[in-house]
């Protein structure tokens, strides 16, 4: 392309993934003036599946997501590029995680997203029975499992029901809002690498652990696991949407996008011409503007699958709230045991910023995933369900002071097994300068989402600016 000529780029949808393109390509300006970044989005508001709001008289306590991992660096540098620095960010505070079976259980230490590696912590856990700690002591003498890329197939053939149901789906599973016998094992890069490098999970998770860095000296503080802005994650979308526009870039909000055609060299989306175009909508919502000029691509991004969530946010009197749950962050639901609600994070203990000044208990409870349907619940019957299966869950009744429902509608990708065969087969289809980026391609999480956007930029600037 003709460098003396401005380049325009449209990112459609302004989710964490868009946003993230648009700022790594408002970056560029100053080597590529000439290059016009526009972000639309179809709601009133930015983020995505990323809400944050005031609750319980909190300022801001999240309604989506409420952390990333530090470890993975794409979102901690992006919380520092558009200015969130050090001190405008925090951690969870020191609390253990426990999983509901009859009861509330500790996870046994020393997992790797579920898999043991302490053979004594994982034989005294009172979350397994004694025939399921037998069955899964079974796995180092046990051939190489043929998983096909199925979470469940590995783990149940390796451990046992009792293993995968209890602690790597209700982990997992969690995460991802999934079935995980129907998720793709590589889309869990922790268990993949397991998969491939040894016959034994047990005996290579317990090598892994190894290799983790060693703790801290006693006394000094833990290196955090994850992270957020004290402002809560709807703070990262809103300085790195103010820093596209601080780089000359335009965000819109109300601003669908209804077409896309070929115009020469480029493309026009609603009557505008454009350079190119990353579309960083879901899958679904993309794969009606390909229908045109990209139909294979259209017809494999419309049978994605996504799977819809309920987040309900309490506020627990002090009064109400058991002791025993003292230096707990809050419990998983497996498979098995799930009516409706699937986890519930002690938001106010794992989080020193999220407690209210009257010793209230803010608890931020999961309706719903992949095989659970909860979109057909109205909100008086979400409440009530998601109240009283807390209550049962802790063994307590529960009368909230304060109360808030959000519908995340479609709001997790599911990659079913072969899931990254299927998105390189796609995006061959796709036309140069049309690009795909966000949670349902290459990972759903926060880092994950900003690491897809930036590749997207850096594929637009490549084909904008090639020689």
């Amino acid at each position: 392309m003709d460098r003396g000529v401005s380049h325009r780029v449209l990112v459609v949808g302004g989710g964490i993934s868009g946003l993230a393109a648009a700022a790594a390509l408002v970056q560029q300006r100053s080597t590529h003036p000439d290059l016009a970044v526009e972000v639309w989005e179809a709601d009133h508001r930015l983020g995505g599946k990323i809400a944050t709001s005031p609750f319980a008289g909190i300022d801001a306590v999240d309604e989506g997501g409420d952390a990333f991992l530090v470890r993975q660096p794409h979102a901690v540098a992006l919380a520092r590029t558009v200015g969130l620095g050090p001190g405008q960010m925090t951690a969870p505070a020191a609390a253990s995680a426990t999983v509901w079976h009859d009861g509330l259980h500790r996870l046994p230490a020393g997992i790797v997203l579920g898999v043991p590696t302490d053979v004594k912590a994982f034989a005294t856990s009172r979350l397994l029975s004694w025939r399921g700690k037998l069955r899964a002591g079974l796995e180092p003498l046990l051939p190489p499992t043929d998983h096909d890329d199925s979470i469940g197939r590995l783990v149940r053939g390796r451990f046992g029901d009792e293993v995968h149901e209890r602690l790597v789906d209700a982990l997992v599973g969690s995460i991802y809002a999934a079935d995980t016998d129907r998720f793709s094992l590589a889309a869990v890069p922790q268990l993949a690498e397991l998969a491939r490098g040894n016959r034994s999970l047990l005996i290579g998770a317990r090598a892994a652990k190894r290799k983790m860095p060693a703790p801290p000296p006693a006394g000094s503080a833990p290196t955090p696991i994850f992270g957020a802005p004290r402002q809560g994650i709807g703070a990262l979308v809103d300085a790195t949407a103010a820093f596209v526009r601080e780089h000359g870039g335009v965000v819109r909000t109300g601003r669908p996008a209804a077409s896309l055609v070929a115009d020469g060299s480029g493309w026009r989306v609603d009557d505008e011409r454009f350079d190119a175009i990353v579309l960083a909508s879901p899958a679904r919502a993309s794969a009606p503007l390909l229908v045109g000029v990209a139909p294979e691509a259209a017809a494999g991004l419309s049978t994605f699958e996504h799977a819809d969530v309920i987040m309900v946010r309490l506020a627990v009197p002090a009064g109400e709230w058991p002791d025993r749950l003292a230096g707990l962050s809050g419990y998983l639901v497996p498979k098995s045991e799930q009516r409706t609600v699937t986890a519930a994070s002690f938001a106010s203990q794992k989080w020193a910023h999220w407690r209210p000044a009257d010793g209230s208990q803010i608890v931020r409870i999961s309706l719903g995933r992949d095989g659970l349907p909860v979109e057909q619940l109205d909100d008086d019957t979400a409440l009530a369900r998601a109240v009283e299966e807390f209550g049962r869950h802790i063994g307590a009744t529960v009368v909230p002071t304060a109360t808030s429902i959000t519908r995340w509608t479609g709001a997790f990708p599911q990659y079913r097994p072969h899931h990254f065969d299927r998105v390189a087969t796609i995006e061959q289809a796709l036309p140069a300068g049309v690009y795909l980026a966000g949670a349902s391609y290459r990972g759903i999480g926060i880092p994950a989402c900003v690491a897809d956007g930036e590749r997207a930029a850096s594929a637009v600037v490549a084909h904008c600016f090639r020689t």
